[in-house]
């Protein structure tokens, strides 16, 4: 973690510590997400500097949650800060509001990450650059501990990560919070409280409350940062280890994800963990993983050539293999036309046919395929696959040994799964 001395000093150590964040050949655009807060706002300025010579374009924007009456004005503030320093800005309003039931917190983050990569995308922002700090890392880890983690989580929050295509990139992560507010003093920049920051009803600001007891224990951010650091090597060094058992072991078959059940029993724990987690991420096309303990289940469950559901997925074995495949219940209803994206996953082509619409196979429909046995693909893995069908009439089902001359072709391919054990 750098240490930043105040001062003129300190500003250039702060400048350089960011410009190496930022791989060479610079993009045209990058992106600043900007709460008002004390650490976004020194990030903008401190990108300001950083980039004052240099062809690169900075545009700055705010998500307006809506969950508090100040919001909107705050953000407004935060676009004079950027106009200030010549750059663009732009509020991003969440329209669609939380639910009245589930974490608020997580339900916000999910709607600010949908809206800033949607708005890079939108504007050509290759790299979105984000404020949080050595701090934010540090409490990260001591609510991971609390939730009894694995390496994954107790790798705290990723230097860089790709989300929706927009690489995130936080280049103040092993900044301390204070050698920022000191530098926002030292150019007389103000800054925009959250009051939120105060309310103990949240887990974070428990921890970073707590976190000031701890640190006379000797269990300092610099510490925390360090175990998060130590762990991610971990983590990189895990996610080899599971590529290269999924090469040896793993396919992907009507879009499913078939591991070898022998090979799959003699792996570590920790990699069995990854193979199955990252197959139910890729096959149900969720973000976040399920809860450890589920997870240990379901492996055990696999291991021992049983079935379960987990995560809109269904697990189950079949001819001495293990078939991870959408759960029936989790597969678009509704129909499609072909060439649209069906199930988020598919696009059906329909060939000479016509006046066709794209729905599951379903059992009823697999009954009219004479041949699906002979693919030698478990029932369930094929029921869940696009077909064809004009007026209740099984027309094709590609996957299902019964093609008529059309095709269906997989949104992600199996290579992206692989890539996908690399990446966190």
């Amino acid at each position: 973690m750098t240490e930043i001395e105040p001062g003129e000093s300190g500003r250039v150590a702060l400048i350089d510590t960011l410009r190496q964040q930022f791989a060479t050949p610079l993009p045209a655009r990058i992106g600043i997400a900007v709460s008002g807060g004390g650490d976004s706002v020194a990030l903008m300025h401190l990108l300001n500097d950083c980039f004052s010579n240099d062809p690169v374009e900075l545009m700055v924007a705010t998500v307006d949650h809506g969950l508090r009456a100040e919001s909107r004005q705050e953000a407004e503030e935060v676009a004079q800060m950027a106009q200030e320093l010549g750059l663009r800005h732009e509020i991003l309003t969440w329209d669609q509001g939380p639910e009245e039931t589930g974490n608020l917190q997580d339900q916000a983050r999910r709607a600010r990450y949908g809206l800033l990569t949607g708005w890079a995308r939108q504007n050509g922002i290759p790299v979105l650059a984000l404020g949080h700090t050595a701090d934010d890392q540090a409490e990260t880890v001591i609510m991971r501990l609390m939730r009894a983690s694995g390496v994954n989580g107790l790798a705290g929050i990723p230097v860089r990560r790709t989300q929706n295509g927009v690489s995130l990139l936080r280049p103040l992560l092993g900044l301390r919070r204070e050698a920022l507010r000191d530098y926002l003093h030292s150019i007389g920049q103000n800054w925009i409280e959250d009051p939120s920051n105060d309310d103990e009803s949240y887990d974070r600001i428990k921890t970073r409350k707590a976190l000031a007891v701890l640190e006379e224990l000797g269990l300092t951010v610099p510490a925390l940062a360090t175990v998060a650091q130590n762990m991610g090597k971990a983590q990189t060094a895990l996610g080899w280890y599971a590529f290269l058992s999924a090469r040896d072991m793993a396919q992907i078959e009507a879009g499913a994800v078939v591991f070898e059940l022998r090979k799959f029993r003699t792996l570590p724990d920790e990699i069995s963990h990854r193979l199955m987690m990252q197959a139910l991420l890729w096959v149900s096309g969720g973000q976040y993983p399920p809860r450890r303990q589920p997870m240990i289940e379901a492996v055990a469950i696999a291991q021992r050539g049983g079935a379960t559901t987990l995560s809109g997925c269904r697990i189950l074995s079949h001819r001495d293999r293990i078939w991870i495949c959408r759960e029936a219940a989790m597969v678009q209803e509704g129909a499609s036309d072909p060439g649209e994206v069906w199930d988020q996953r598919w696009r059906v082509f329909a060939g000479k046919l016509e006046s066709c619409e794209v729905r599951p196979l379903g059992s009823d429909g697999l009954k009219s395929c004479p041949d699906w046995r002979s693919l030698g693909c478990p029932a369930p893995v094929l029921e869940v696959t696009p077909s064809l069908w004009r007026d209740g009439t099984l027309m094709a089902a590609p996957l299902a040994g019964f093609a008529n001359e059309c095709s269906a072709e997989p949104i992600n391919s199996a290579e992206e799964f692989f890539a996908s054990l690399l990446s966190h």
